[in-house]
């Protein structure tokens, strides 16, 4: 074998040109693909992390139909006193469970005495959900993300175009279950930014001020918020959590229940999956550059070489050992691009992630890119192209083992 690896690096130094111009090949695809990855993970994380750590959570649970009817806000399919306290239960012994927060949602009209418009509000737990969504408070372009009884967080859209300000007192109206109109004064204490765009009409108040608005004898949850302690184990603990409600539900401790986590909350998943389409279609072209270059390359070895082939064929030279011979130039072609193509990569993203470039996402402003260098993602890639290395090899390294040696002698 290493007689065989000394012939191959021989053979590949003999036209050093082609060789490296090959390598550089390899070099340049390996580079793509993995500083694209690296980008794309870097701002898929950072979105992801945008619209679960500032709005939705990882995973949220809900009385079975409230998700499919909730453009209207509906007060009919809310979770029980007793489902609250099954699903509390349930999240608590969870170990993966860092926070969650309970949201009574509902929607009402927004006044500031001279105009009316729509308006669609979370009373919360202010407590619960800061812990749940740590990136809210950057959201807050204005004023605080404290709330307190009597206060109201509006979306920058209705302060924008009502010329609301922080301290003024507007009127919220809403209907309850029984079809009674309320209304509260409330004060205007923060301006929450969208996540994605200028658009958006969710805006907070304090729990107990929904509960008065919607005059309810206790509170009534539409939905709770979870947080864990690690999204990469997210399909994990979701059916964990899935299989602990249902053994509550068949205990007749809990009503039917849906658990949702971000990606079927949010459109954005749909962008998510694009980024790894696109990812995997850069992997499939990095394939087929170096399938097309190293079968190229040893087409025109074996041409080059029919009469030193049918020469060592002659000397007894088993068919196996020259397609080993073959196999083992393309292999080193592959590893010689790899390395330098991983070298080069590795120190692109390192550079990328010193640089700390920012970019903007709708309103989002400021937001750092910072790829890591992924090992796991590079070795991954770094076999795909050894393979098919490989692979490239094998037709042009059979017909060499094939030559009948009084044939190859003759060829001029």
């Amino acid at each position: 074998m290493t007689t065989l690896v000394k012939i191959a690096i021989r053979n590949l130094t003999r036209y050093r040109r082609r060789s490296l111009l090959t390598a550089s090949l390899i070099a340049i695809g390996v580079i793509a693909v993995v500083v694209f990855e690296a980008a794309a993970g870097a701002f898929t994380g950072l979105m992801i992390g945008q619209m679960t750590d500032a709005m939705l959570g990882h995973l949220q649970v809900h009385r079975r139909g409230y998700v499919a009817s909730i453009d209207n806000l509906p007060l009919t399919t809310m979770l029980t006193t007793s489902d609250v306290s099954a699903i509390e239960r349930v999240l608590q012994a969870e170990p993966a469970v860092e926070s969650y927060s309970r949201r009574l949602k509902f929607g009402g009209m927004f006044s500031n005495y001279t105009e009316t418009t729509a308006i669609r509000l979370n009373g919360v737990y202010p407590g619960e959900e800061l812990r749940t969504l740590p990136l809210l408070s950057s959201r807050i372009t204005q004023g605080t993300a404290a709330l307190e009884p009597g206060d109201i967080i509006i979306p920058e859209l209705l302060a924008t175009a009502m010329a609301v300000k922080l301290g003024d007192t507007v009127v919220v109206v809403a209907t309850n279950r029984e079809g009674s109109v309320n209304a509260a004064q409330l004060t205007v204490s923060g301006v929450l930014g969208s996540v994605t765009g200028p658009g958006g009409r969710d805006g907070y108040v304090h729990v107990d001020d929904a509960v008065s608005l919607l005059r309810m004898d206790t509170p009534e949850i539409s939905e709770i918020a979870v947080r864990l302690t690690d999204l990469g184990r997210l399909d994990r603990v979701t059916a964990a959590i899935r299989g602990a409600l249902q053994r509550e539900a068949a205990a007749g401790a809990l009503g039917d229940i849906e658990v949702h986590t971000w990606e079927g909350l949010s459109p954005f998943y749909n962008v998510a999956v694009l980024i790894n389409i696109l990812a995997l279609s850069a992997t499939v072209g990095l394939v087929a550059i170096v399938l097309i270059s190293v079968m190229n390359v040893m087409l025109m070895s074996v041409y080059e070489r029919v009469k030193e082939i049918g020469t060592i064929a002659a000397m007894g030279t088993m068919p196996r050992t020259i397609l080993g011979m073959f196999v083992i130039e393309g292999l080193s072609l592959g590893v010689l691009g790899v390395l330098i193509g991983d070298a080069i990569a590795a120190a692109i993203v390192l550079l990328i992630g010193a640089l700390e470039p920012t970019f903007a996402f709708g309103r989002e402003t400021g937001l750092v890119l910072s790829p890591q260098v992924d090992l796991g993602r590079m070795l991954a890639v770094s076999g795909v192209v050894l393979l098919v290395a490989v692979i490239g090899t094998v037709q042009p390294a059979i017909k060499a083992s094939r030559m009948d040696p009084v044939e190859a002698l003759r060829h001029s």
